[in-house]
């Protein structure tokens, strides 16, 4: 097995951190990770799929080992250094896999740029009116999903490399942004086929508002997941491999 490597690269004034590794000849598949957390937490796919496919990970700015913004950043921020970077590396209609705020990205990206085909686990879309703060969040799904628990001790290393309360005024800025955005927009320009990949019991974004992105989008179809939380590619990790496979 090939594993990643650490690499840097400078886009926008940014030193952005990513992983490229495994087949140079098979399809591109982007992994981005979700909000507070790292290149780490979608390792566990790119790694067991690097034998068929070019693999592309990225730690967002301000997280993992990436540079912090110098000031805060919208979602269409993030989706630019991701574009940048695709540039940089010369990759074509690439597949985007993402997870939570990688997913919000994702959509960005997949509105505006061709893309072969996208996956989004558990990811915000449709701005819904918040009953609880999510800054408390990152770490609470952890402790209740019963498929999670075995999970917990491996995903506090990886899950809040910079949280809310230790970040800068720029990321917490940023924090706001993000949350508040309305994606709807660009959900419904996307013509990639989208596969959205969903817990059950996700507390953070419900299922139900899973059906709704499906609803708006021209090309896209709903795989519920029993029993599991918003780190549902996570505990059914070989089932969601599989299902990569077959989408992709």
């Amino acid at each position: 097995m090939i594993m990643g490597v650490n690499m840097k690269a400078n886009i926008n004034n940014i030193d952005v951190n990513y992983e490229e590794y495994g087949n140079k000849k098979g399809k591109t598949l982007i992994l981005l990770h979700g909000w507070g957390q790292n290149i780490e937490m979608m390792k566990p796919i790119g790694d067991n799929l690097q034998k068929d496919y070019h693999i592309l990970i990225v730690d967002f700015p301000g997280f993992g080992q990436s540079e912090e913004p110098k000031e805060e950043y919208f979602v269409d921020d993030y989706c630019k250094i991701v574009e940048s970077l695709v540039e940089k590396l010369n990759i074509k209609n690439p597949s985007l896999i993402g997870h939570s705020f990688g997913g919000r990205v994702s959509i960005v990206y997949a509105s505006r740029n061709p893309v072969d085909k996208l996956m989004l686990f558990g990811s915000p879309c449709i701005r819904y009116k918040q009953k609880d703060g999510l800054k408390v969040k990152v770490l609470k799904t952890a402790k209740k999903a019963p498929g999670l628990n075995k999970l917990e001790g491996w995903a506090k290393k990886h899950i809040g490399s910079r949280d809310y309360k230790a970040a800068s005024e720029s990321m917490r800025k940023t924090f706001v942004n993000v949350i508040n955005e309305d994606l709807s927009e660009y959900a419904k320009k996307i013509t990639a086929p989208t596969l959205l990949v969903w817990g059950d019991n996700d507390l953070e974004e419900p299922v139900e508002h899973a059906k709704d992105l499906e609803k708006i989008m021209k090309d896209a179809a709903l795989v519920v997941l029993p029993n599991s939380s918003h780190y549902a590619y996570l505990e059914n990790l070989g089932q969601v491999l599989n299902i990569i496979r077959e989408f992709i």
